[in-house]
């Protein structure tokens, strides 16, 4: 179970339709803002999350710091507009598996990510 935390939505279809298609199998939920996204993983207890830095409510962040501290195994990626290299350093320092850039990273990087984190977990690729 993969779980989308982005309030754009054509964004978070978008993705979506491409995890879908690269790994048919995976189940994946959304949530627009850090409060679904609590909810959602108590719910769900998803394996890996996508996270946006700007986010209504608690940033992208700061919910990845809480949601590590709960959840050592979820696999987390920040995917944000806002590739700055303090965000990335304090990305890492709260346990993000992987940071990148919307607008510069390749969607093979973004995948190959995935496929990682999958790997790691056991599961299908």
């Amino acid at each position: 179970m993969t779980l989308i935390v982005e309030d754009n939505p054509s964004f978070r279809l978008s993705l979506k339709e491409v995890l879908r298609t690269r790994f048919p199998e995976m189940a994946v939920a959304e949530a627009e803002n850090s409060e679904e996204a609590f909810a959602s993983i108590e719910r769900l207890k998803p394996d890996l999350m996508f996270v946006d830095i700007r986010l209504p409510g608690l940033n992208g962040l700061e919910l990845a710091k809480h949601v590590r501290k709960a959840h050592a195994d979820l696999g987390i990626v920040i995917l944000t507009n806002y590739d700055l290299p303090e965000f990335r350093e304090v990305a890492y320092q709260y346990g993000v598996n992987y940071f990148f850039s919307k607008s510069s990273s390749s969607m093979e990087e973004i995948l190959a990510a995935v496929s990682a984190i999958l790997q790691k977990k056991g599961e299908p690729r």
